[in-house]
């Protein structure tokens, strides 16, 4: 037991944004982050559970439940932790012939629809030992659940790296260096810088702010009164409306009402290098590229299904943007916007996709978005809960992906004397939303995850397999150009 409890004069209100995801949860979506961690070989225990007691339990959230009062506000009460509740080992059957990867995708499903013991800290993690790969590799897997309400994707898995070393003998008695964003973290550019005090604006004027908005974007006033405004005023103000004009996103076969069973797939790292030298030839940035083989891959997906792809069709996919400074990455609390980002995924030509991502991607440069997305966060968790369903639900209806890009540490990290091989994560899904995309960078690899729910696709692999060779498709063509 590890007992660092402060007493219940201490506990600490939740944001009003924190709010907004504790109260989301739903039938169809957990507001869970889910990461699989896997190593090189089994961790040394002992130094594994030290490492917890030093370096993650330091944060008071994971030391706090939830509670919530009268009024529906909500608050972090700390308590004593017990370690064997929330570090769970298990074992994956004998492997076959491929390996038992596909039994532990199941088991990172069906975890990603349970939900988390909510008298207790909301975090949890599996250690799998017998995890065997299609190479013939024995690792050790971590499956990690942490609640969103607690803080969000990038805040985690600086939270989670800060707990690493960069070499093997490591103590766990000595912090770890401190995570920093990779120079060139793909979404950066597409907003102005957000200061500290912005954010914390929104936690307190959310309500008064988005009244206005929506108060804009039923205006037929709306041309003059930007036409009034200063240049950054007025450009909120339009991506405010945009934001809320959005049309609804288009009825594919990956659209539809989730039911809450998960399933999970991740791909195999592609080479980071190979993707710059990609994106150089073809005139594209390194998530230019990305994005333009996950269009293609979807649109693949779904022409094998026996479905009509005109050639404007567009899937809108709503990509979560940091708003912290770099350096702030271990600061837990939700603190990103949304951009909506609509994948042409109707183009089969990949040079002409990767023109497409290319253009819409510098559309969002310098726009405010995410800013808006994040206030309208924040007024939901302000508001009764039947309203913000109804908010949620509208905006569900705009997109039918939930899309993350991190990028990761280029060099091998080591936990308790084990190297980690490979990192995958999923952000939750909200509303009627029912597939999550992840891409996430490390160690010279980027890997792709996907999570489908039951009601959309139930073998997420027929997707995931097709975003390597929707990129060997630009490999070729960046060859041949070179000619």
């Amino acid at each position: 037991m590890l007992s660092e409890a402060a007493p219940a004069l201490h506990r600490e209100k939740m944001s009003t944004v924190d709010t907004a995801w504790l109260r989301m949860d739903s039938d169809g979506n957990l507001m869970m982050i889910v990461a699989v961690l896997m190593f090189d070989k089994p961790m040394d225990m002992p130094r594994f559970r030290r490492a917890m007691e030093t370096r993650f339990l330091k944060f008071s959230r994971f030391r706090s439940r939830v509670t919530q009062d009268m009024t529906g506000s909500a608050w972090w009460q700390p308590e004593e932790i017990d370690l064997d509740h929330h570090i769970v080992h298990r074992d994956l059957p004998a492997p076959g012939k491929r390996g038992n990867k596909k039994a532990l995708e199941r088991m990172v499903s069906e975890l990603s629809g349970t939900p988390l013991d909510f008298s207790k800290p909301l975090w949890q993690m599996h250690v799998v030992d017998n995890c065997v790969g299609e190479d013939g590799k024995t690792r050790q897997a971590v499956i990690i659940r942490i609640h969103h309400c607690i803080a969000d994707g990038m805040a985690l898995v600086g939270v989670l790296l800060s707990m690493f070393d960069t070499t093997p003998e490591g103590t766990a008695d000595a912090p770890a260096d401190p995570f920093v964003l990779e120079e060139g973290n793909p979404w950066l550019d597409l907003m102005q810088p957000v200061t500290k005090a912005t954010i914390s604006a929104i936690n307190v004027s959310t309500a008064l702010w988005t009244k206005y908005i929506w108060m804009l974007a039923d205006s037929n006033k709306l041309p003059g009164r930007i036409a009034d405004m200063g240049g950054m005023a007025g450009r909120l103000t339009m991506d405010a409306v945009k934001l809320l004009a959005m049309p609804d996103d288009s009825r594919t076969r990956l659209k539809g009402t989730p039911h809450g069973t998960k399933h999970v797939a991740w791909s195999e790292p592609l080479p980071l290098d190979e993707i710059k030298a990609v994106g150089k030839a073809l005139g594209g940035s390194v998530n230019d590229v990305l994005m333009a083989s996950v269009a293609g891959a979807i649109g693949a997906y779904l022409r094998a299904k026996g479905d009509e792809v005109p050639h404007d069709t567009e899937l809108r996919a709503m990509v979560p943007v940091n708003l912290r400074k770099a350096g702030n990455e271990q600061k837990l609390g939700n603190a990103f916007g949304l951009v909506p980002l609509v994948l042409p995924v109707g183009i089969e030509d990949p040079i002409a996709r990767l023109d497409e991502v290319r253009h819409r991607m510098d559309e969002l440069k310098g726009g405010y978005q995410a800013l808006v997305a994040m206030a309208v966060l924040g007024v939901l968790g302000a508001t009764p809960k039947q309203m913000q369903n109804e908010i949620q639900n509208y905006f569900a209806r705009k997109a039918t992906a939930v899309m993350s890009n991190v990028p990761g540490p280029q060099s091998p990290l080591y936990l308790a004397g084990s190297q980690l091989d490979q990192i995958m994560f999923w952000v939750p899904q909200s509303g009627d939303i029912g597939v999550g995309v992840s891409i996430l960078s490390y160690n010279g690899g980027v890997q792709f995850g996907l999570v489908t729910d039951d009601a959309i696709a139930t073998d997420p692999h027929e997707i995931i397999q097709r975003f390597a060779p929707e990129f060997e498709k630009l490999v070729l063509l960046a060859l041949m150009s070179a000619w």
